[in-house]
């Protein structure tokens, strides 16, 4: 029930159709509801949209696991057509030394459980994950990166400190990007303007322990410089002597996501997927099993 998903729903439902919308959390919304934080996004504005889709006859089933509690086949026999809107939620990684420690979460565990708080859900406190008085890193120049900035802000973080692989973007239009393409700028949000160091060009090596070999302490990164090959692929340079430590008491993973996630639904239909491991689709949204399409960050990949 994402953006995707509600407009989905929402569109067959003004035509006509009798239309469900299953949700596996509590309630509506998706990433708008668990992933944008409310200083950037109140929740009432997505309880009205939703209330009214409920006024006008939208059925929709919260707590609701597709693929569990109600099983693929079901999908196929009970109804005439069903639209895959379940985003790209499989996280990118990061495979370096230290990686178990105790303290590094990805970044959407990290805003989903914050969102849940702000709502009135209560956590148990081991399963609580605070950046109060703590040294935070956070790796990922992107949006979500920047919202976990402004969350660690409102939690009492001692520091934030937020690293990018990436050079940072120009702050003027470029002579190849001209109106009306999207030009890829420097960006500075609210949550920065809040406090935040950040630094480009730095690559995660390791993560080290504290004393007693349990919890992530620091983080040691180099600094890469940026070329392209032969063929206009862009490498990186790691620069000789470049090795540094960052202080690192909580590390959020905030560096995208790959692709929809395979196991469950999508492995249960049989669906194609893509050469980016998104499920595949053709000009009308149609998968590869008869009656079932896909829609939004399922088939385009990791989109705002």
């Amino acid at each position: 029930s994402g953006p995707a998903g509600m407009a989905c729903a929402d569109t067959l439902n003004k035509i006509g159709h009798s239309v469900v919308l299953f949700e596996a959390a509590d309630q509506v919304g998706g990433l708008l509801r668990y992933g944008v934080p409310d200083f950037k996004l109140e929740k009432r504005v997505i309880d009205r949209r939703v209330d009214l889709m409920r006024q006008e006859g939208l059925e929709i089933r919260t707590n609701t696991r597709v693929g569990v509690d109600v099983p693929a086949e079901s999908l196929l026999s009970d109804f005439d057509a069903v639209c895959i809107a379940i985003g790209a939620r499989q996280p990118r990684d990061l495979a370096v030394p230290g990686r178990e420690l105790d303290g590094i979460y990805f970044a959407m565990d990290y805003l989903e459980q914050q969102n849940k708080v702000v709502g009135g859900a209560a956590v148990p406190p081991d399963d609580r994950i605070s950046a109060k008085g703590k040294h935070v890193v956070v790796l990922g120049g992107g949006d979500t990166g920047s919202d976990c900035v402004g969350t660690a802000n409102r939690q009492g973080a001692r520091s934030v400190t937020q690293i990018e692989l990436l050079p940072p973007l120009p702050r003027h239009r470029p002579a190849d990007q001209p109106w009306p393409l999207y030009a890829r700028l420097y960006k500075t949000t609210s949550s920065h303007e809040e406090g935040c160091e950040r630094l480009y060009n730095l690559q995660t090596q390791s993560f080290v322990a504290d004393k007693q070999g349990r919890r992530v302490k620091k983080l040691v990164a180099v600094e890469v410089e940026w070329g392209k090959t032969g063929n206009g692929q862009h490498e990186l340079h790691v620069v000789p002597g470049s090795e540094r430590e960052i202080k690192a008491d909580l590390v959020l993973l905030a560096l995208g996501f790959v692709h929809v996630e395979q196991g469950g639904l999508v492995s249960d239909l049989g669906l194609a997927l893509n050469p980016r491991g998104s499920i595949a689709v053709d000009d009308q949204f149609r998968t590869s099993v008869e009656g079932v399409f896909a829609a939004g960050d399922a088939h385009r990949g990791a989109s705002l």
